[in-house]
């Protein structure tokens, strides 16, 4: 049996531009679920969803406490909450923030690590911290794969450069090539299928 796969995206400064670009750049099916940790103040509203949905044939779902993954779904953290994976589902803490984040893209990566394994891809783009660069070396340690923008081309250069210093084995892209090199991971690896209810 395939294995089961998870995309986890991690962005902060100049995140929605990059995720435009990203999103725009992928097909309307992608059976793989894709969990999106975009740093946000802890009041911001949810437009995020919403800004996405405009540029990807792909469901863009606002993340509730239990909600299934699936595919041809993108899943957005909410503010002022942490995003953990489970093996089928998200589901929504209000622990401490962690190195300032609540949303934080290091526990969401750990938590798709433990569940996901070598099932995981994690991608890093744009952000003016380090917060991503430990999960990602948590989810390669466990066999799964890395991504990060290429820090020339990032609006904020410091997350993915220290995603790169962390995980020097990581694939760096410049960002228009990060939607098509996940197409060609999902269309390699056989991934089993999360399928859409209905």
């Amino acid at each position: 049996m395939s294995e089961k796969r998870l995309v986890v995206i991690g962005a902060s400064w100049g995140g929605l531009a990059a995720l435009t670009t990203l999103f725009r750049s992928m097909p309307a099916q992608f059976d793989i679920p894709i969990v999106v940790v975009q740093h946000r103040s802890r009041h911001a509203d949810n437009l995020l969803a919403a800004l996405l949905q405009d540029v990807t044939a792909l469901r863009v779902v606002d993340v509730e406490d239990k909600e299934p993954l699936e595919g041809d779904s993108v899943y957005v953290a909410p503010a002022n909450y942490h995003l953990l994976v489970e093996d089928d589902y998200l589901s929504l803490t209000t622990d401490p923030v962690v190195r300032f984040s609540r949303p934080s893209i290091d526990v969401t990566f750990m938590s798709a690590g433990d569940t996901y394994r070598s099932g995981t891809i994690g991608v890093v783009l744009t952000g003016a911290n380090d917060d991503g660069s430990r999960g990602l070396r948590y989810i390669v340690d466990l066999g799964g794969r890395a991504i990060i923008q290429d820090p020339a081309t990032a609006e904020s250069s410091a997350m993915p450069s220290a995603s790169q210093k962390l995980v020097p084995e990581a694939e760096v892209l410049e960002l228009p090539k990060i939607g098509p090199r996940l197409v060609e991971i999902a269309a390699a690896s056989g991934a089993r299928k999360h399928r859409r209810a209905g």
